[in-house]
């Protein structure tokens, strides 16, 4: 027995004995020189222990470095590009006879990256970069195998595991004086626990950084596990947060949250996100079951939901609550995005639909829409706007702080299009019922594109107050100010709701046919109206003119003038018509026309003027003939009127027109036809006789 354990004793105090040896004759740090060299070698740089090197013997073999520094190239700011302030790792000795790496608990204190790119382009890797070119670019020795067929060889069987990773204190700065940029990482920290293949391991991290003036935190944590070979991973409790903040932006939380991760399988994804920019706050959250295959050629995230608060003085609600579900496929190969909308809301809107995405320089988007019921006034704010301006003009002292009675000319500057130049859009959309501008249509259809800079309605139709309206328009925002043009169809429409509802104005009756052709050059509301040109093309049927009664203001100036008392009848202030035409031009401001035409029983009017929509007034002569008894419109007949034309004059600012007739003009033409009638009675056909008796009219009102 004794023998026996002297024989086992031998090769222990040979170890020990060895091992104390290697202790107290080998000093590690005589091989600093030796280190620095093949280093300055490898890299051209010089590297820097001033830390002392020590040997770890128990529970595994080891060694623990101090500090030491890379060295940066001359000519850069910072004069290191590495520094650590302490390294340890440790290697069981044992398992390696049985091809079993056991790594223990590797720590890393304090390491600093810098890295740096001068005005002029050059960096402080160059070097690192360049020796390693000209190394891979060393012929190999003959008979030699590639140094990755070798590891590759060398590595089969082996097992791997590790106790541990701490990485502390960490910091990476890269600067740019090229572009003038800054990013660093600062109080960086990394925890891996003991890892072996084929089982699950948890590693976590935490930084803080900087990127020009924002500022960023972010932390995570994550189970994963490496198959043998480390061919396959899974990950599973995925958690990620960060905040962001720059001069005007601020994110209070981003977080997701996966609970596994697994190629060809779906995963779980929750997101939230938290902050506010510039008169706007954020509250979102969703998720999605996402899959990856193997692969990576395609990406798809099924039941992606959205559930948001909006808050902010730029909104034209706010509150604004948006929920979305869709689904979506994004196939990397052939960067091809298929979006699929199944239900879209932004407080009463809702919206359904699908959408493709091809990525390219300039991405093409097509896509087609639907809402069962869009009001864009109440989107839009309009209703409480129109509310709140008829509140404030009703009210007493409205006029406080406008003393001079002038308003301060309001500086006009053409809208920013270059936006359009990079887009390739084309698309249609269907809404049951819409309303804007106060305007209610129902079964809308409208397709559209944007094409490099060109936006184009390309059709647009509508059932509209009994009738329906059809459109095009396009405009070109390729060179500013950008130029457009527009083609509408109005057919059926009944002209006095749509007029109550849009303008509130009950000033005409009948049913309208209505076709624009217009085109124009600049967006500023001033520009629009100096610019416009083109025709509108009126034709109503069966309707009236509210506001005028033209048959009671001949009788009553037609009596006052004969020195007659009025018959204290008020018809209703309203002319019918049968049938109304009229052919506008627009032009510098001014739409002008010179065919207006209507026509009833009892009168036909004809009228010719402009009315300038930049002062808002108007200047018409109106010539109403009468052709039957006056008796309809609520009076007693003239029929000694009967065949004479009356001139009304219309002018002023066209919210309230003024009427005037022109009775001088009766006068004339009733002196005239009654000659007529004379010289018919009486026989006369001399031509010289007719001429005489003119002259004489014409010598009386002149």
């Amino acid at each position: 027995m004794k023998k026996l354990l002297l024989i086992l004793a031998i090769p222990v105090l040979v170890i020990v004995i060895g091992i104390a040896a290697l202790v107290m004759l080998v000093n590690p740090n005589q091989f600093k020189p030796m280190i620095a060299e093949q280093v300055q070698n490898q890299t051209g740089l010089e590297l820097e222990i001033s830390g002392d090197i020590g040997w770890q013997f128990f529970p595994s073999l080891g060694f623990e470095l101090g500090q030491t520094t890379l060295k940066n190239p001359e000519g850069f700011k910072n004069p290191n590009l590495f520094s650590v302030s302490q390294v340890g790792v440790s290697v069981a000795v044992m398992p390696l006879f049985d091809k079993t790496l056991e790594i223990g608990s590797v720590t890393l204190d304090g390491a600093q990256v810098y890295l740096e790119t001068r005005k002029d382009g050059r960096s402080n890797l160059d070097t690192l970069t360049a020796k390693s070119e000209v190394k891979s670019s060393e012929p190999m020795e003959a008979g030699a195998q590639p140094t990755a067929d070798s590891e590759s060889t060398a590595s089969q069987g082996w097992s791997i595991s590790l106790s541990g990773v701490t990485v502390s204190n960490a910091l990476l700065e890269i600067s740019n004086e090229k572009t003038a940029t800054f990013t660093k990482l600062y109080d960086v920290g990394l925890n891996v626990t003991e890892f072996a293949v084929n089982q699950w391991t948890t590693a976590n991290f935490d930084l803080k950084g900087q990127n020009n003036e924002q500022r960023f935190t972010a932390k995570g944590t994550a189970d994963f596990k490496l198959s043998e070979g480390f061919v396959d991973y899974a990950l599973k409790n995925i958690e990620f947060d960060a905040t962001f903040q720059d001069a005007v932006n601020q994110i209070d939380q981003a977080q997701l949250k996966l609970a596994t991760f697994e190629f060809d399988k779906p995963n779980k994804m929750e997101f939230t996100l938290q902050g506010a920019t510039p008169d706007l706050q954020f509250d979102a959250k969703g998720g999605t079951n996402f899959t990856v295959d193997k692969d990576l050629a395609a990406v798809k995230l099924a039941n992606l939901t959205l559930d948001s608060n909006l808050q902010g003085a730029t909104l034209p609600q706010s509150p604004m609550v948006v929920t979305m579900a869709s689904d979506l496929t994004f196939d990397l190969n052939k960067n091809f995005l298929d979006f699929v909308l199944q239900a879209l809301t932004v407080n009463q809107i809702e919206l359904d639909g699908k959408a493709t995405v091809q990525l390219a320089d300039i991405p093409q988007v097509r896509f087609s829409l639907h809402s069962p019921n869009i009001d864009l006034d109440e989107f839009l704010g309009l209703n409480k706007a129109a509310s709140k301006d008829s509140a404030v003009s009703g009210g007493e002292g409205s006029g406080a702080g406008t003393s001079s009675g002038k308003s301060e000319p309001v500086s006009e500057v053409e809208p920013d299009l270059t936006a359009l130049k990079g887009l390739d859009v084309k698309g249609s959309i269907v809404i049951d019922k819409f309303k804007a501008a106060n305007a209610k249509m129902q079964n809308v259809t409208a397709k559209f594109s944007v094409n490099r800079g060109v936006a184009e309605l390309t059709s647009f139709s509508s059932k509209l107050y009994g009738g329906s309206i059809t459109a095009k328009a396009k405009l070109d925002a390729r060179s500013t100010p950008a130029t457009y043009t527009a083609v509408k169809n109005i057919k059926g429409v009944k002209v006095q709701p749509l007029l109550i509802d849009v303008a509130g104005n009950d000033k005409l009756e009948g049913t309208g046919n209505i076709d624009v052709n217009i085109k124009g050059k600049s967006l500023t509301p001033t520009g629009i109206k100096k610019n416009l040109a083109g025709t509108v093309n009126i034709n109503f049927a069966d309707g009236a003119v509210n506001g005028i009664n033209v048959a009671q203001m001949i009788r009553e100036n037609y009596a006052r003038f004969k020195g007659q008392s009025l018959d204290g009848v008020q018809g209703p202030q309203k002319t019918d018509f049968s049938a109304m035409k009229a052919t506008l031009k627009l032009a510098g401001g001014v739409v002008s026309t010179n065919n207006m035409y209507a026509e009833s029983p009892l009168l036909r009017v004809s009228g010719e003027g402009s009315a300038n929509y930049i002062n808002e007034t108007v200047d018409f002569l109106i010539r109403t003939s009468v052709v039957g008894t006056l008796e309809g419109q609520g009076g007693q007949s003239i029929d000694e009127l009967r065949d004479v034309t009356i001139p009304i004059k219309v002018a002023g600012a066209w919210a309230e027109p003024r009427f005037a007739l022109v009775f001088d003009d009766v006068l004339k033409q009733k002196a005239q036809k009654e000659v007529e009638r004379a010289t018919e009675r009486l026989g006369i056909k001399d031509e010289k006789t007719k001429k005489a008796v003119d002259s004489l009219l014409k010598g009386l009102f002149n």
